[in-house]
């Protein structure tokens, strides 16, 4: 049964107004994945055939989408309300996601509120540690066996993480390679680690179904996107391919 939705949040991020604008309509392969800039006037088209509504640089953006081309969704549209915060220096912004699911409202719902709130984080650590640097963007998704109830619980220990680990922590990674990172995100559903040069984002979306994925935002002058998901490709299906 069709049932609209909406889901809002507000914070505010150490990045200027024009900072923040930049970053949501050039700049979400940083935090997100690459996607069509807006063309920049109400009634432009925007990424999967969306449309502008809303145009008012670096305070307002609206772009919605009334064939979202999934079969449980029927309308979408995201608002980005950006305003000044101590001179212009920082930048509060009001996130709206609204639209309409029309089938499986309480998972479709559950799963889109839970990564609202990574996506968010991680543009957030976009803003402040790595934008407006240029990125190599990689997604991949794990096997079979990583839509297990459980499958995210067997991620952490591979990757060397304690259970005790905490955002905030440095830790020692055991991914593809060995490798020093800060533990910026960590719950049930999901884990963020950021390097110096790199955020890395880890989805427990087995918890809706889907199963568990990675994405890598590398901003090293040398970085190879390709080079990157085979990485962590074969890193993630060993994770799951191991008797249990």
């Amino acid at each position: 049964m069709s049932k609209e939705f909406e889901i809002v949040r507000e914070f505010e991020v150490d990045a200027t107004p024009e900072e923040v604008w930049e970053a949501i309509t050039n700049g979400t392969g940083g935090y997100l994945w690459p996607m069509e800039a807006p063309e920049p006037k109400v009634g432009g088209t925007a990424a999967f055939g969306s449309t502008v509504t809303a145009w008012d640089p670096p305070h307002h953006l609206t772009v919605r989408s009334e064939d979202v081309g999934f079969s449980v969704q029927s309308v979408n549209q995201l608002e980005h309300v950006v305003e000044p915060r101590d001179g212009g220096r920082r930048a509060w912004v009001r996130y709206v996601h609204s639209g309409i699911f029309v089938d499986d409202w309480d998972n479709q719902y559950d799963g889109a509120s839970k990564h609202t709130d990574f996506y968010l984080h991680t543009l957030r650590e976009y803003l402040v540690h790595f934008a407006p640097r240029p990125v190599a963007f990689a997604q991949l998704d794990g096997p079979a066996a990583a839509t297990a109830a459980d499958a995210l619980a067997a991620v952490g220990p591979a990757l060397g993480l304690a259970d005790d680990a905490r955002v905030g922590d440095r830790v020692s990674v055991t991914g593809p390679r060995a490798f020093d990172a800060v533990l910026d995100y960590r719950d049930a559903y999901f884990i963020g680690l950021r390097t110096d040069t790199a955020l890395i984002r880890v989805f427990g979306r087995n918890h809706w179904g889907a199963p568990v994925g990675v994405s890598v935002h590398d901003f090293a002058p040398d970085a190879d996107a390709e080079a990157n998901r085979d990485a962590w490709q074969g890193w993630l299906n060993a994770v799951f391919s191991q008797p249990s």
